[in-house]
């Protein structure tokens, strides 16, 4: 079953947040596995100071282009998961 990595920036207590990961996690398709990193931007004022009014954000990888923030865009979602699939 091959990984597909995303990364979250979220914050406690944020319904968008859980609401994104649960939609992110119902993309998933049988022989999928999505390995979501849920950073917690108020630990770090450098994220605060990136990414403070638009959480959630979510990316393939931290080092790729945002796919969505506020809500899950799915079809930018499953571009990275043929992106990655592609790649494997």
């Amino acid at each position: 079953m091959q990984s597909i990595p995303f990364t979250l920036y979220s914050r406690s207590y944020c319904h968008l947040c859980e609401d994104m990961l649960q939609a992110l996690l119902a993309l998933q398709r049988p022989g999928e596995h999505f390995e979501v990193a849920v950073i917690d931007v108020d630990a770090d004022p450098a994220l605060v100071a990136r990414f403070d009014e638009l959480v959630p954000v979510l990316f393939g990888d931290p080092g790729a282009a945002e796919l969505c923030h506020y809500f899950l865009d799915p079809a930018a979602a499953r571009g990275w998961v043929g992106a990655c699939t592609q790649a494997a």
